[in-house]
Parts: structure tokens; sequence; C-alpha cells
């Protein structure tokens, strides 16, 4: 017997995104963008694919594991589909736009696909929104970021909004100024990345007590910012470490500054997720939301002819930011009898009604209105609500 194929299954994480969830993340998108541009960030728009070599060269390092590969049947060159914007939107700067005057400030927005999703965001294919301010190294420019990417999320509604601010590079920083070697550091960052403190204590006998207790305090300093930067600021560091130390200080003064009923918080020993940073990193979060709703921070853009630029900017994850967002009112759908005026139906759209045209003429016009799911009906005497459908 032939088996029956299920036309509506699709792959793990994988969706459809159905009516009214499409419309309303396209309008959040919409919205995301035109604060973007409000703030100068023009907006680009990359291929969806594009030559692994590029794809995969500079920021997009990182996301080697997480591109799906096709053979290209034109030029039988192997291509990847991106799992990530933030690589291409270094690739354009360095190349196409690399005459055009710094600091440049670009926006994108666009579906991603990655080989497999993670436990806090399972979806593989989801829509990206973001922006990059390439070619300034000030803590201003982190700062314009980080503010930036908070204001679209509470344009948006969303209220209890928190960032957490990290430096993934003090701790190797610390490491190095130590005289550590390659695998001792390996220890430190395994240990870490765990939050593990006893397994740090351990390690005293390699690194010696008082640094194994200055990384311990590193762990245990994690929180709201100010007591955070108190604590770092208070302990025994190199020059180099103590100056990542107070460039991260002066970027949440600024932030702090820029933003209002924002919650900055520091982590001053996470890394994970951040590997090709080079400085201040920062991801956001929104009470009782699982997964973050962005992430973001500097890294060195594409090669230029005076090498590598400095960049920093942020993406953040439309299908966590709408399980953030509150929940959008009922659409106005209004029904149209058949033969209404093409001049009366565009008048009400202009007003702002979404209209649903009948297509023929029916005996009980508000049945049809209310089987085509529409919250009014247009009749000679006027605009109608209608009465709610009851659920049986």
């Amino acid at each position: 017997m032939k088996a029956t194929v299920n036309h509506a299954l699709l792959p793990s994480g994988l969706s459809d995104v159905l009516p009214p969830d499409a419309e309303f993340e396209a309008d959040a998108l919409d919205r995301i963008m035109m604060v973007f541009a409000s703030h100068g960030y023009q907006r680009t728009k990359p291929p969806l694919t594009e030559f692994e070599e590029s794809l995969l060269a500079g920021p997009g390092t990182a996301m080697a594991a997480q591109t799906f590969r096709l053979m290209d049947p034109v030029s039988q060159r192997m291509m990847g589909v991106r799992a990530d914007m933030t690589p291409q939107i270094a690739r354009i700067a360095a190349t196409r736009l690399k005459s055009a005057p710094r600091p440049l400030r670009l926006s994108y927005s666009g579906q991603v696909l990655r080989v497999k999703g993670s436990q806090l965001r399972p979806e593989r294919q989801f829509t990206q929104a973001g922006a990059e301010l390439i070619g300034a190294r000030q803590a201003a420019a982190d700062a314009e970021v980080v503010a930036l990417g908070a204001r679209a999320l509470q344009r948006l509604g969303i209220d209890d909004l928190s960032v957490d601010l990290c430096m993934p590079t003090l701790v190797s920083t610390f490491c190095r100024e130590s005289g550590f070697p390659e695998d001792t550091m390996n220890d430190i960052r395994r240990a870490l990345d765990r939050k593990d403190a006893a397994a740090v204590s351990e390690l005293a006998g390699k690194i010696g007590t008082e640094r194994s207790e200055t990384l311990n305090a590193m762990l245990s300093a994690a929180g709201p910012s100010e007591k955070t930067l108190n604590t770092l600021t208070a302990l025994e560091l190199g020059p180099m470490a103590r100056l990542e130390v107070e460039t991260l200080s002066n970027v949440v003064a600024l932030v702090a500054t820029a933003t209002d009923n924002v919650s900055l918080t520091v982590d001053p020993v996470e890394n994970r997720g951040f590997e090709y940073h080079t400085g201040v990193t920062f991801t956001y979060f929104a009470t009782d939301v699982r997964g973050e709703l962005g992430t973001g921070g500097r890294y060195e853009s594409g090669e230029t002819t005076s090498g590598k630029e400095p960049a920093t900017g942020f993406t953040l994850f439309l299908d966590t930011i709408l399980r953030a967002m509150p929940r959008h009112t009922e659409e106005r759908r209004l029904f149209l009898p058949m033969n209404t005026p093409a001049g009366k139906a565009g008048e009400l759209r202009e007003q702002g009604w979404m209209t649903v045209s009948g297509l023929e003429e029916v005996a009980d016009t508000e049945a049809e209105a209310k089987r085509l799911q529409c919250s009014h009906l247009l009749t000679t005497g006027g605009i109608k609500e209608i009465e709610p459908q009851e659920e049986s």
C-alpha cells in the first residue's frame, strides 16, 4: 500500500509563518528599519547566497560550521547560504563601498539559514535585522550602536529591556600579560565557560593562587554594571587588561546616558558566541522571554588597502522579538458587498480599513462577512460592527 505523503511536514527548525503573524512580523521589521534610518543608517541588501570563500572570510569564519553549502551550476564553484548577514556587510564595506566616507553606517534585514538550531533558538531559518558602524574606534561608536538597538526594541513596545555587556578579550589579555602558556589558557577558558569557580581554583597550582583568585573575582563579579565595574577596577591587572576595563566602563557610562529604562549588566568573562569579536560585546534580553533578542559587538571588518577596519554593530532576531512584543490588536477587516463602487472602496482604504470585497451576490451579507473573518460590514446605512463568531 502506497504511503500517504504529509505535504505539511517541514524539516526540523523550519516553519510556515501564517496570518496574522506574517503581517505582524513585517510591520515590526518596518518599524525597526525606520528607527535605523532615522539615525543615519543606510539600508543594504546582500544576496542570499554567495561564494563560500567570500562568505566565510573575516568575521564569517565563525559561521562556517553553521553554513549550508551547495554547488553553483553556472560557475561550478561552491557557494554558501548565509547563516548571518554581518559578514556580508563587512564584505560590502571593504569592496563596493571602500571609497565611501567613514564612519560608514549601514543597516540590513533578511532571512538566514543555519545548519542547526540551539537550545534557546531551535529555529534554523529566521529573519535578522541589524546595523553596522564601520570605520570608528571610539567608545562613542560602541555606545551608539548599543543605544540604537535598544531604541528600536523599545519602539516595538518592549519595555522590560536589559542589555548584558561583555569584554570577551579581557580574560585572554589577562592570561597573556601573566605569561600563561597556550594549554593553560585553554584550561582557564573551559573552566570560565562552564562558570566553574572550583575548576578555576584547582588551576592555582599552575597559575598561582593570586591569579586564580583574580579570575574567580572576575567570574563572580557578573551582575549589575556598577557593581561589576567597581570590582574589576579594584583588581590587580596588567596595563592592557586595565585598559580594556576602562574601555568597557566608558561604553557603559555612555550607554546609560543615551538610554532610558534599560537595565545594564556586565559579564566580564563571557566569551561564547563572541569568538571573532575584538572589544565590547552586548546581548539584548527581555524579562520572561526565552532567548536573546539580539547580539552585537566590536570586530574587525573586511580588508582594505590600509588593513582591517574597526567596526561595531548588532543583529536583532525577529522570531524572539515577536515573542517579547505586546499582543497586537485585532485587524479591522471590512467586508464590501459585491458592486461596491471602486471610489468608495478606495476612500475606505485611505481611512485605514483593510477591505475584503465580495465576489458574488449573497442573500446574507453579514453571514458572508463572518465567514470571511471580517470585523465590520459596509451597509447602506454605513459601517456596521459584526459580533464575533462564537467558538464551538
